[in-house]
């Protein structure tokens, strides 16, 4: 917020109308990546070394503490190893981003490391991360995640299929949604083509191997410590399952309010450009020091959605460039959890015809209404 106030007076090139002077949108980005500091782009490879360290020593902690712990100090550890595997995550996304650092070969050996602990396969997740995600956020068909259905889509599933939507769609259902829908079936499942085949492989030998060596260990030391396979069951429950669950909901919460708002339009494919997926169809929200200190920015994502090879570092000037620049189209607001149980409420499903969110009782009644106008004719 300081480096946004302190920017907040700067003049930036505006497009407006020569008679009415009205603030014009762009299609594009073009006009948005000119008013970016370019020192936005700075990356030192001490800075980001720095930051693996920080959030490496973090998590050995806090899964040390859970392997001694027992009682009331397994609530906190279990929120700070959720935390800090998603801290470790967001330096792997940058990573994966080639942003991190300046060397590409340094970006995939600290970014695969990185994200290890929530075993993530690398390429498979920049895949789908940076080439749809990025390429055509918000967009009917192609951008896959929290790709909301229609009245219509929804009216097609089977009663299982619905309530599914139902639980994954509501304010306690952002975990399950990510683990399924986007590690489970976009990533561990993933069936890349012949050019990504060789790299999707490495990665899972790497990944499959770390599984097996940490889930293995820490089975192994329940059964040196309890005694037993109760003892083992233990151990895996409170230093894996526990925070890999947390991880779940912290990650799939922070996509979903990224990207689902009542004030988020998602486009048809074909009427769909940049400006509207990249500016438009994302947010700036201001989070409380604590709660940033683990995740490095990512919810000042306008500027990251805009120009990918902005360190996390540099996101709190690159927005303030862009507010001051297009304010009038850049949704920047704190935080609120109230505002998280709104949306669950109101955003189930999406009209793109026209372009609107639908509660499951109202997408039901407009159905209805359709119904019976085709009846009637």
């Amino acid at each position: 917020m300081e480096i946004q106030e302190q920017l907040s007076g700067q003049q930036y090139p505006r497009l407006e109308t020569p008679v009415t002077g009205k603030t014009l949108r762009p299609t594009g980005l073009t006009e948005v990546l000119k008013i970016i500091p370019k020192n936005c782009y700075d990356n030192p490879t001490a800075r980001g070394v720095a930051w693996i360290v920080r959030d490496f020593a973090i998590f050995a902690a806090a899964t040390f503490g859970l392997v001694q712990a027992e009682g009331f100090w397994l609530v906190p550890l279990w929120l700070l190893a959720g935390l800090s595997i998603s801290s470790l995550f967001i330096l792997g996304h940058d990573a994966a981003h080639d942003t991190l650092f300046k060397s590409k070969k340094l970006n995939y050996v600290l970014g695969q490391l990185a994200m290890l602990p929530c075993f993530h396969l690398y390429e498979a997740w920049a895949f789908g991360h940076n080439r749809i995600h990025h390429g055509h956020t918000t967009r009917e068909v192609l951008d896959y995640v929290w790709h909301p259905l229609s009245p219509e889509q929804f009216e097609a599933l089977t009663p299982l299929q619905r309530l599914g939507h139902r639980v994954k769609w509501s304010a306690f259902g952002a975990g399950l949604y990510y683990a399924h829908e986007i590690w489970w079936n976009k990533m561990i499942r993933f069936v890349p083509n012949q050019k990504l085949a060789p790299a999707i492989r490495r990665d899972r030998i790497v990944v499959g191997t770390w599984a097996i060596l940490v889930n293995s260990a820490v089975l192994a030391l329940g059964v040196y410590m309890y005694g037993g396979a109760a003892g083992a069951a233990w151990m895996w429950f409170k230093v894996m399952a526990v925070p890999f669950v947390i991880w779940n909901y912290i990650v799939g919460g922070a996509v979903y309010i990224h990207h689902i708002a009542p004030d988020i339009t998602w486009r048809q494919r074909r009427t769909w450009n940049k400006f509207q997926g990249q500016v438009e169809g994302t947010t700036i929200l201001y989070m409380p020091a604590a709660i940033n200190f683990f995740v490095h920015n990512i919810f000042l994502h306008v500027a990251h959605h805009v120009d990918m090879r902005i360190p996390f570092y540099h996101l709190p000037e690159a927005n303030a460039a862009i507010i001051a620049g297009f304010g009038d189209s850049v949704r920047h607001r704190k935080w609120s959890f109230s505002d998280y149980l709104r949306s669950t409420r109101e955003c189930k499903l999406f009209d793109f015809k026209e372009g609107r969110w639908h509660t499951y009782g109202t997408a039901s009644d407009t159905i209805a209404e359709a119904r019976g106008r085709s009846a009637a004719a």
